[in-house]
């Protein structure tokens, strides 16, 4: 029995030792000091709402809310709470527990007496006790105004005693105060209290534009070109570049851009994918039905063909020598024959006819799967 505990002391051990390094790493995160209090305190506003159906244990209930304070702020309750307090945190768990002790009679002062004229924890605790935080919307060492960003970015500091108080604008939004839009988007709407900022299209290059499509664009970008009536059109590499790829691949056309694509093994240039856009065979391969295909594979069938008829020509020799020595064997055997014969040849054109309609099949798949890269590119 003895040796059992340890065996499974010894696999908890190890197990502890190779536990997930990326979950040690979070959990011993240090935070900064206004985010390590407001995990803090949503571990302990976890715990309070965990608890707020709780009784006393044991003996008569009225008599625990007499003579002891009620459970809302009893010492029991209290106590609940901070046996489980940040052990529901990932990341930087163990600096939850640090400021957890290191402040716990701040934590039960606000539990005891402070409940009902501070209700925010987070605001007795973190803003006015310990002043790492500020109250939304300020910033800095005195929690100064942020900077009005209209709705379009974020005060930079915003709730803590860090920052600048300027604003970081979201994506397509520029100015002091994201009231304006960037180089690439244009102004779509505005009104009093909004404003909405649209991409630019594709094609608009450095300047960016001043409406919606093609036509709005400043200054195209590489690969497009402005046409007077258009505005930015794609400009078609594979036509306008002499030798856009190199000689054993194709030139696919892109929006602003082009691709290259090898040619299939059997052709030696092509214009395009498969063994039907070859300029030429390759060495081994043979034009024939518009395709370039392989010698040695029609050498091969050639040979496979005369080998299956020596076979049956045999077959119907032997039938023929057995046919002399007994007639009712020689029937036995033919008939053996002929079935062999004719079932084989079947299944040899059943299969050629499969195999001829998965290659047209394929065939149709990659000009359709070439037509749609295409236009997703």
């Amino acid at each position: 029995m003895l040796l059992k505990v340890c065996f499974v002391l010894t696999l908890l051990t190890f197990a502890a030792a190779i536990d997930d390094p990326q979950k040690q790493k979070d959990k011993s995160t240090k935070l900064p000091p206004c985010k390590a209090c407001t995990v803090l305190v949503e571990s302990f506003n976890l715990g309070l709402e965990r608890t707020k159906r709780g009784k006393h244990a044991g003996g008569d209930a009225a008599w625990e809310q007499e003579k002891l304070r009620a459970y809302k702020k009893s010492e029991v309750r209290f106590v609940e709470i901070q046996e489980q307090l940040c052990t529901e945190v990932k990341r930087g768990q163990d600096h939850c527990h640090t400021l957890s002790n290191d402040h716990e009679s701040l934590i039960e002062d606000w539990f005891t007496h402070k409940q009902d004229e501070e209700p925010e924890l987070h605001a007795w605790l973190c803003i006015k006790q310990l002043s790492v935080c500020c109250p939304p919307e300020t910033y800095g060492p005195t929690c100064q105004p942020c900077t009005d960003c209209n709705g379009n970015g974020k005060c930079k500091g915003n709730g803590t005693r860090k920052g600048n108080g300027q604003c970081l604008c979201d994506n397509g939004y520029a100015g002091v105060n994201c009231n304006d839009c960037d180089e690439q988007h244009y102004e779509s709407f505005r009104d009093a209290t909004k404003l909405l900022c649209t991409p630019c299209h594709t094609a608009c290059g450095q300047g960016g534009c001043n409406g919606a499509g093609p036509k709005s664009c400043r200054k195209c970008k590489d690969g497009w070109r402005m046409d007077t009536e258009a505005g930015c059109v794609d400009i078609n590499e594979c036509l306008d570049q002499q030798r856009a790829c190199k000689p054993q691949q194709f030139c696919v056309n892109n929006e602003g851009s082009f691709s290259c694509l090898e040619c299939d093994r059997s052709c030696d240039g092509c214009d395009g994918d498969g063994p039907d856009m070859c300029k030429k065979c390759a060495d081994g391969f043979k034009l024939k039905d518009g395709k370039c295909q392989d010698l040695s594979s029609q050498q091969r069938d050639s040979y496979v063909n005369i080998t299956r008829l020596l076979t049956y020509f045999g077959m119907c020799v032997a039938t023929c020598v057995i046919f002399q020595s007994s007639t009712h064997i020689a029937y036995i055997v033919g008939g053996a024959v002929a079935i062999y014969i004719a079932a084989s040849e079947y299944w040899l054109n059943s299969t050629a006819q499969v195999a001829l309609k998965v290659d047209n099949d394929n065939d149709s798949d990659a000009v359709f799967d070439g037509a749609l890269e295409r236009e997703e590119l």
